[in-house]
């Protein structure tokens, strides 16, 4: 799986207006339902499953990263969602530091190798301090995108 497979420009939000956890698992699962990606009647039950999860450890991982997911009824297929925050956002992460890229992934109840696969993939890319760095000056979600996928080249 690529990281270009799961995020399209279109799943792209360069500036979130968020400052907290809580509220950037809401903007991002919002903005999944206004691209037909989750179903406004499973908008909840994503919204919940994300929260569960994130009540347990939070997902902020350091360097100014966060991977909330989610396993869920409210897909069926694995879905994936990036933002970008220029004020970075309190995610309560590891290394205490704001959040500034934010990458949400649901994946069907169940499918657990999948949800594994897919948060390795995420985590490597977000790893790697030359795509946060060029991810960070993008000018548009496409310019983003073009950095995804020349990191895959």
């Amino acid at each position: 799986m690529k990281c270009s497979e799961l995020i399209q420009p279109s799943q792209i939000v360069l500036d979130l207006n968020a400052t907290d956890r809580w509220a950037a698992i809401d903007e991002l699962v919002d903005h999944l339902v206004r691209l037909g990606l989750v179903a406004a009647t499973q908008h909840e039950t994503v919204i919940t499953a994300v929260k569960e999860r994130e009540k347990t450890i939070s997902t902020g991982v350091g360097f100014g990263i966060a991977i909330p997911h989610g396993s869920t009824d409210g897909v069926t297929k694995v879905t994936a969602i990036l933002g970008r925050s220029s004020k970075g956002i309190n995610f309560d992460a590891l290394d205490n530091q704001p959040v500034r890229l934010v990458v949400l992934f649901l994946v069907p109840t169940g499918q657990y190798q999948e949800h594994l696969k897919t948060l390795a993939t995420i985590s490597r890319f977000l790893g790697d301090r030359d795509f946060r760095e060029q991810a960070f000056k993008a000018a548009s979600a496409q310019e983003l995108y073009d950095v995804i996928l020349k990191r895959e080249g």
